[in-house]
């Protein structure tokens, strides 16, 4: 499965998780991605993984 949204580009962001007692561990968050079909600008249809930040923007148009 692809990382990345097909609209924005947005990918994992990478980060240490700290206990109460400062135990340091590396951590991954991974964005939500949903697998959907879109239209693009130039009125194209395309399937792809976008997250939901982009589902959610008023201009973004999803095809059933």
């Amino acid at each position: 499965m692809s990382r990345k949204c097909s609209v924005c580009g947005k990918g994992p962001q990478y980060g240490n998780r700290i206990s109460h007692a400062h135990n340091v561990s590396r951590h991954r968050w991974l964005p939500n991605l949903q697998r959907i079909r879109y239209e693009m600008a130039d009125g194209k249809v395309r399937r792809g993984y976008v997250c939901t930040r982009c589902l959610r923007t008023p201009g973004f148009r999803k095809v059933a």
